[in-house]
This record gives structure tokens, sequence and C-alpha cells, in this order.
């Protein structure tokens, strides 16, 4: 029986992660010019200003000590902790889902890329896209699909968490998973008021909420980030060349 609510929530969370990446890769490639909301203003414009806001706030707030300890209560009680970080990935899927899926057009289009500036404005969405699952592959693939929370529970153990970061992407800045979201926000072929709001809003989490995680890093981590800190810069890489690279990963030397 725990193998088997073990798979269900594995296939639960997988398929909600899946959904929720879909829905904002095609959302954001159109610049929010197409979702299924259909609110009448204003009202749309209070909700779709909710939708952005709801899932920084709630992604941080269980990122705290607080979040973490609610987190751990849902689900079979012998087997909470053991699920939070898939509890935590099923919350952040379904709030980019909402995010995405309920979202109500302005109906007002800025900018269509057309002809070669659409395919250059592909690529470029599609390689952000690609550099975020880079990153994300780098930081513990396991720990940011939500698998390793359901993984543990079929092997009856506590998670083990992935070490600290400190190689492939992270080598070169400190927040390269934050950096690549970032960068999917600003390279659509398709601009719009929405995409504009939803860029601005989210890009300035992408730049504050990495000093939460930081936080948390030195408090794991102590001295050992202190170092790692002082040799990788937060967000925009060095123009170094190997020599930085080297110094921020001793080990590749």
């Amino acid at each position: 029986m725990r193998i088997i609510v073990a798979l269900f929530v594995g296939v639960f969370c997988h398929a909600v992660f899946g959904m929720a990446v879909l829905a904002m890769i095609a959302a954001m490639y159109f610049g929010m010019s197409e979702s299924f909301g259909g609110i009448a203003s204003p009202w749309s414009y209070l909700l779709n200003v909710a939708l952005v806001l709801q899932f920084p706030l709630v992604h941080s707030i269980l990122l705290t000590g607080w979040g973490s300890k609610l987190l751990s209560t849902v689900g079979p009680k012998r087997y909470a902790k053991t699920l939070s970080t898939t509890t935590y990935a099923i919350v952040a899927s379904l709030q980019l889902l909402a995010l995405f899926a309920l979202w109500t057009p302005s109906g007002v289009v800025w900018w269509r890329a057309e002809g070669a500036m659409l395919v250059v404005m592909t690529v470029l969405y599609a390689m952000s896209w690609l550099l975020l699952l880079k990153a994300s592959f780098d930081a513990g693939a396991e720990v940011q699909s939500g698998a390793l929370g359901w993984m543990s529970m079929v092997q009856d153990k506590m998670p083990v968490f992935p070490d600290m970061p400190a190689t492939g992407l992270f080598c070169i800045i400190r927040q390269p998973i934050y950096v690549a979201f970032a960068l999917t926000l600003w390279t659509v072929p398709v601009w719009t008021p929405d995409q504009l709001f939803l860029a601005i809003t989210l890009t300035a989490y992408c730049l504050l909420a990495p000093l939460l995680r930081e936080k948390r890093f030195k408090q794991r981590y102590g001295q050992r980030f202190e170092e790692y800190r002082r040799r990788v810069p937060y967000a925009l890489p060095r123009l170094a060349g190997r020599k930085a690279i080297n110094r921020a990963n001793p080990s590749l030397k």
C-alpha cells in the first residue's frame, strides 16, 4: 500500500508539473494574449494581479521554517514529512497552472514578431527554457521536480537532499534557475501589457527571492557557503574566462 500511494502521488505530481510547464510555455509564447480566463473588466485586472502575486507570496512562505512545518503535515501522517518536497512541487505547479490557464487577456497586442524576427525570438525563447532545464538539473532534478519525496517513500526512507549546488551553471552564477526563468519572461515573440506586467513582477521576484534561499544556505552550510558566495557572483557572470570558472569550482582545475 505504501508503494501504491507513493506512485499515485508521484504520477499526480509530475502530471500537474507537466501541465503547468506546458501552460506557462504556451501562454508566454503568445504574450499572455491567449488563455482560458474570461472575466469582464475591471474585475479581470484584479484577478490577474491576484494570480501573479499568489505565486511568489505562497512560494516564498512555503520555503520558510513555518512553511516547511506546514508541508510536513500534508498527506499520509506517517509519510507527510517524507513527501514534503513532492507536496511543495504539487502546490507550486497548481499555482503556476492557475496563473497561466486562468489569466484573462487584455486584448491589447503591442508587438508581434514576424518573419525572420519570429524565428530569432522563438530560438531565444527556446534557449531560455533549455537554460532553465539545465540549471534545474544542476540543482538536483529530483528536488526541483518533486520526485525526491515520493521516491523516498517508495524506498521507505527519509529523503536525502543533494549537496549544495556548486557545479555546472552554479559555478558561473549563484542563481542560474532564477536568472533563466527571468530570461523566459523577456524573450517572448509577442508583447502585450499583460506580458510586461508579468515580466516586471516575476523578474523582481527572481532578484529578491534568492536572498531568502541564500539565508537558508548560510545556516545549513556555514563557512562553506560563505566561501562559495565570495567566489561566485549573484546573478551576472564575471567576464574573466576560464580562470574565473576555476576559482568558482576548484574541482575543475
